[in-house]
């Protein structure tokens, strides 16, 4: 079978009639069905029974689509890839980063960087850790700004910066909170759990319990963001990255590093087959640059 019947029978299955799959396929409805019937002569076995004027599918087609579905969607995301490329050529820069770093710390670089740049611009983009990979090899992104990188995925990468876990709370559940802060000082203190984020999460959750710190969990999230929205809103005190922070930081809230300092590091990804075009590498160097020179969390 060639890619259009297998297209021709896919969109009549999904579809269930001649005429709104012609109309998918922007084709005339004696097209489809000669098609369709040139590909059951060559198959040798019906795919649609015609009752009453519908076309009902037989149990072969039934078999048939969930492979048809797949190389369908193949061809859907090598499309894209295509669309992706094409449409890559006539933008300077397209950066994707983690929903954390989107808040504040890449606004305020790509601001900064194009204040310096005439002719240039940047397409800023949210994605979650899962689908960093996917983005890249489809193209729909030239760097992933990130923080630990898709294992076993041929992506290149090189290190931006560190920086630092750090407690997110009101100001009036702990008025006079030292800075650095304790990680024993979170014992049978309201927490909103971040266990479950990512590998920071988890690695805060290995210092407790090797230090044997045990807050009162009331609340959990799996995002930083909606963790620092809880303990704002008084449900507790919580543990978020540095860029959430200062994101979310207004009158009557308070962040402080922890101690033992809870580091992390800021990585860029790309393409090993497509490496970054000048105007990539100058970015990731002024972004270095600011995360060198931003100002600690008190």
């Amino acid at each position: 079978m060639k890619l259009r019947q297998i297209e021709v029978f896919h969109a009549v299955y999904a579809t269930g009639s001649i005429s709104a799959a012609a109309r998918q396929l922007n084709v005339s409805q004696p097209a489809v069905t000669s098609l369709l019937r040139h590909t059951e002569d060559q198959l040798g076995f019906a795919l649609f029974d015609r009752v009453r004027g519908r076309l009902v599918a037989t149990a072969d087609a039934h078999a048939l689509f969930a492979q048809a579905e797949d190389i369908q969607g193949q061809v859907y995301r090598f499309r894209e890839t295509a669309r992706n490329i094409r449409k890559g050529r006539g933008t300077a820069l397209r950066v994707s980063t983690l929903p954390s770093l989107g808040m504040e710390l890449l606004p305020r670089a790509v601001t900064g960087f194009l204040a310096q740049r005439e002719g240039i611009s940047i397409e800023l983009h949210t994605v979650h850790h899962d689908d960093m990979a996917v983005k890249l090899y489809e193209r729909q992104t030239d760097l992933v700004i990130c923080y630990s990188l898709p294992r076993e995925t041929p992506v290149a990468s090189t290190v931006l910066g560190d920086a630092q876990m750090c407690a997110f709370y009101r100001e009036e559940d702990m008025p006079e909170a030292p800075s650095p802060l304790p990680l024993e000082h979170l014992t049978d203190r309201r927490y909103v759990s971040t266990n479950e984020s990512g590998p920071q999460g988890r690695a805060i959750a290995v210092e407790f319990a090797a230090r044997d710190v045990s807050p009162e969990v009331v609340g959990a999230s799996r995002t930083f963001s909606i963790a620092a929205a809880l303990a704002a809103s008084g449900l507790g005190m919580t543990i978020v990255d540095e860029h959430t922070a200062r994101a979310m930081l207004r009158p009557g809230l308070a962040a402080r590093p922890l101690a033992p300092a809870q580091r992390y590091r800021i990585h860029a990804a790309y393409l090993e087959t497509s490496p970054p075009a000048r105007v990539a590498l100058d970015f990731l160097d002024y972004l270095r640059e600011q995360l060198a020179a931003h100002n600690p969390i008190l």
